[in-house]
C-alpha cells in the first residue's frame, strides 16, 4: 500500500512538472507570437501609445474580474504605495518602451533583445543587492552586449525598418533595463502576494499614469476604418500575450528552477523570427544570427553562474566538513 501511494505522489509530481514545462513554453511562445503581431497591428490604425493604452487597461479590467474568483489579500497602505513604482518600473517604463520601440523596429530585433533581460538584471543585483560578479557572469555580459550592439549598428545602417531601427532598438532594450530593476528593488514586494493580487494592484496604477497621457491619441483613432484583422490581433496581444502569459509564468516559475525558466527564453525570438519572415514584415541576416548567438550565450553563462547564495552555502559546508571528518 505504502508503494502505491509512492506510485501515485509520483505520477502527480511529474504531472506538476510537465504542466509548469507546458506552461513555461506557452507564455514564451505566445510572447513571441505577440512581436509580430502587435508590429502588424500598429502599421494598421493603430498607434504604439494606442496598444500600450489597450494592454494595460485591458489587463487591469482582467486581473481584477480574475480576482473575484481567488482568495482575497489584504494589501498594507504602504506596499499599495510602493506597487505605485513597481508599476512604474514593471509595466509603464517597459510597456511603453517595448511596444512603442517594436512600432518602430522589427519584431526580430524586439524579440532577441527581449532576452537580454537576464543580463540587466544581474548588473542591477550586483549593484543593488550586492550579488558576486563571477568570471563567468563578466563572460556573459561582454558577450551579451555584443550581440545587442550589432543589432543596434546593424540598424543604424539600415534603410529598412523590417531589418530595425536604432532608436526602436534603444527602446526596446530600455524597456529590459527597466523590468531588471523592478525584479532588484520590489522583489520582496512581489514575493509577498498572489500574481492575481500584484498585477491588478499593478495594472491599476499603471492605467492611472498612462491613460492621461494617451487619451489624446486614442480619441485620434478612427475606430470604424480599422480592420477586423487588427482588432484581433490587438486582443492577442492583451488578452494572450498580457494575461494569459502572466498566468502561465506564474505557473512555471512556481515549480521550475530559474535557471530552467530561463532556458524558456529562446524560444521567443524564434517563434518571432519563423513569423515575421513568414509574414514578410522582417528580413533576417547574418548579423541577426551572430547576435543571437552572443546574446543566448551571454543569457546562458549569467544564467548559470552561482548567486552569493549558492556561493555561502557552498563556504558553509566546506566549513563543516573538516570538523565532520575528525569525529
Amino acid at each position: 500500500m505504502h508503494r502505491f501511494f509512492n506510485n501515485i505522489k509520483l505520477i502527480m509530481d511529474n504531472k506538476r512538472v510537465l504542466l509548469a514545462h507546458l506552461s513555461m513554453f506557452s507564455a514564451c511562445a505566445f510572447w513571441g507570437l505577440m512581436a509580430p503581431l502587435g508590429k502588424d497591428a500598429m502599421a494598421h490604425g493603430l498607434t504604439g501609445i494606442d496598444m500600450v493604452s489597450f494592454r494595460v487597461g485591458g489587463a487591469c479590467i482582467l486581473f481584477w474580474l480574475t480576482s473575484l474568483f481567488v482568495p482575497h489579500e489584504k494589501v498594507s497602505r504602504r506596499d499599495k504605495l510602493m506597487l505605485v513604482g513597481a508599476a512604474l518600473f514593471g509595466l509603464v517604463c517597459n510597456q511603453c518602451c517595448y511596444t512603442i520601440g517594436l512600432s518602430i523596429t522589427s519584431p526580430i530585433n524586439a524579440s532577441i533583445v527581449t532576452t537580454s533581460m537576464p543580463i540587466f538584471a544581474m548588473l542591477l543585483s550586483a549593484l543593488i543587492l550586492k550579488e558576486p560578479i563571477t568570471g563567468k557572469k563578466a563572460i556573459g555580459v561582454f558577450m551579451g552586449c555584443s550581440g545587442a550592439l550589432i543589432l543596434i549598428l546593424t540598424s543604424a545602417h539600415s534603410g529598412s525598418n523590417k531589418v530595425g531601427d536604432i532608436r526602436g532598438d534603444l527602446l526596446c532594450l530600455f524597456a529590459q533595463f527597466s523590468f531588471a530593476l523592478y525584479l532588484s528593488l520590489f522583489r520582496d514586494l512581489i514575493r509577498r502576494y498572489s500574481v492575481f493580487t500584484i498585477n491588478k494592484w499593478m495594472f491599476l496604477y499603471a492605467c492611472l499614469l498612462v491613460l492621461p497621457f494617451s487619451q489624446h491619441s486614442l480619441r485620434q483613432i478612427a475606430w470604424t476604418e480599422v480592420s477586423a484583422t487588427t482588432w484581433l490581433e490587438a486582443a492577442y496581444v492583451v488578452v494572450i500575450g498580457t494575461y494569459f502569459s502572466y498566468i502561465l509564468t506564474m505557473i512555471g516559475q512556481h515549480t521550475l528552477r530559474p535557471t530552467v525558466v530561463s532556458v524558456y527564453n529562446y524560444v521567443q525570438p524564434i517563434v518571432s523570427v519563423i513569423v515575421s519572415v513568414c509574414m514578410g514584415i522582417g528580413i533576417l541576416r547574418w548579423s541577426h544570427a551572430l547576435a543571437v548567438i552572443l546574446v543566448f550565450s551571454g543569457v546562458r553563462l549569467v544564467t548559470k553562474s552561482k548567486s552569493r547564495k549558492d556561493m555561502e552555502k557552498e563556504q558553509a559546508e566546506q566549513t563543516v566538513s573538516p570538523s565532520s571528518d575528525k569525529g
